[in-house]
């Protein structure tokens, strides 16, 4: 039997019109309920049968990257695993790596609701979640406790905010307090500078404040654990350029190109249903399809202008193999999805990763890696 066609491809499709954060909460409380499999004989079974239907396996696709094995490019964004509780189950779902939070060294409920929207004409979302979150403290008591039960199969990410109490002033030390806590429990980092749903966090891509940042952060960093830096689409390219800048002066292991975009250039959606406004008068970031190029553009410019030499996971409007393949041939050693993944269900990985394979077979090609950035080359 095959557990997605039987089980979970009819149960989404039942909720395809529930609200979508309410649909969010209860899928995480089923990936709670899996991550403990060997408590409960149904649940090992059943993420026994996830794992045959969903993941694929191929040397070509692994990746040994800034000291982490991948065993394929695609990964789960941030955003949909906020507190980290499902971490030990993302393997089960075919997934690379996956990247927790965002998380805020402060717990906070986030923007008041209505604050996620889908938007299926243009096969995207719109959020103003405003990183709700149970704080830095939380997600390292439920990341201690996971690292007990069972080793970890994928790279976990951990995706660091600014506490929406914290004044700008002292966002460094905000940031500081958090990657303290955790930076024994991720396996990569991520400074997040670049959410449109906290008020001024965009001015902290301003080259001075985010060195601040990493300065304070890398001094920490005895460990030397690998650490990015997530950038919006909407910034001017020499804006970009700066952050790259910062990158090679403070050794980051790489760059996230790109988080979601303030632009409704081109939207199809005229109005959204639950407040009856046009999204052109609604707050948040744009995710999805209509992303596609600009992240896949951003990506570009930061290989030429780096000449591959810093590794960029590509992340915005990814749906196929095709998209995939686009944004690992412009520069992206990995990419990351989540809007693609909640309106394609589940089986979306097995088959971005069946297309690479082909595109890897088309080109002559043996390994992922001989991929990236070839259209730059």
């Amino acid at each position: 039997m095959d557990i997605y066609k039987a089980v979970i491809s009819p149960f989404l499709f039942t909720l395809v019109k529930t609200d979508p954060e309410w649909l969010h909460q209860q899928t995480l409380r089923s990936f709670i309920w899996l991550s403990r499999a060997s408590y409960n004989p149904f649940a090992r079974w059943l993420k026994y049968r996830l794992q045959q239907s969903i993941c694929l396996y191929d040397t070509s696709l692994e990746q040994n990257l800034f000291g982490l094995k991948f065993l394929n490019p695609v990964g789960l964004a941030a955003g949909f695993d906020k507190d980290g509780v499902g971490a030990s189950v993302w393997p089960s779902f075919g997934f690379g790596f996956a990247e927790l939070g965002t998380v805020t060294y402060h717990a906070q409920p986030g923007n008041p609701p209505p604050r996620l929207f889908r938007l299926p004409l243009d096969k995207a979302a719109l959020n103003r979640m405003g990183f709700n979150n149970s704080g830095a403290y939380a997600m390292a008591t439920t990341l201690t406790s996971s690292n007990q039960e069972e080793s970890r199969l994928i790279p976990i990410g951990i995706n660091l905010g600014k506490s929406k109490i914290t004044p700008l002033t002292v966002a460094a030390q905000d940031y500081l307090e958090s990657f303290q806590l955790l930076k024994d429990l991720g396996d990569y980092f991520v400074v997040n500078v670049s959410s449109p749903n906290t008020p001024g966090l965009r001015s902290l891509q301003d080259a001075a404040l985010l060195g601040h940042i990493l300065d304070l952060l890398q001094t920490e960093n005895g460990s030397q654990k690998p650490l990015f830096v997530k950038i919006a689409p909407d910034l001017e390219w020499d804006a970009i350029a700066d952050i790259i800048n910062l990158a090679q002066t403070y050794k980051l292991a790489g760059l996230i190109a790109t988080n979601t975009t303030v632009s409704r250039e081109g939207l199809k959606t005229q109005i959204i249903q639950e407040t009856g406004k046009r999204p052109q008068e609604e707050a948040g970031g744009i995710s999805g399809a209509p992303l596609c190029d600009r992240s896949t553009e951003v990506i570009r410019f930061i290989y030429r202008k780096t000449q591959g030499a810093i590794p960029i996971i590509g992340v915005g409007g990814i749906f196929t193999a095709e998209d995939a393949w686009e944004k690992i041939t412009a520069g992206a050693s990995l990419i990351q999805v989540y809007t693609g993944w909640i309106y394609e269900g589940p089986m979306m990985v097995r088959r971005i990763l069946t297309g690479l394979l082909t595109k890897l077979e088309e080109n002559g090609l043996t390994s992922i890696s001989q991929a990236v950035g070839i259209v730059n080359s």
